[in-house]
């Protein structure tokens, strides 16, 4: 798991049938300091996180076990 923080929601005018439902967020990644770390990066949102919050996320094919769905394209 890594550390990131809440920059923005995307909107997508097209999004894979099993992601219709879920929010989009663009989040920056932080280090063990919370300083900014690499490039920010689109997430799906599985818990409601806002702008300015601190959040954790995962990659991998990991990255599906939050969603309602056995199969999706994220990682």
């Amino acid at each position: 798991m890594f550390f990131a923080k809440v920059i923005g929601t995307i909107w997508a005018t097209k999004k894979y049938p099993a992601l219709q439902s879920m929010k989009m967020q663009f989040i920056q990644p932080l280090n063990s300091k919370l300083e900014k770390t690499g490039e920010p990066i689109v997430a799906i949102d599985t818990v409601v996180a806002g702008p300015g919050e601190i959040v954790m996320y995962i990659t991998a094919s990991e990255a599906v076990i939050p969603l309602p769905v056995d199969m999706a394209p994220v990682d």
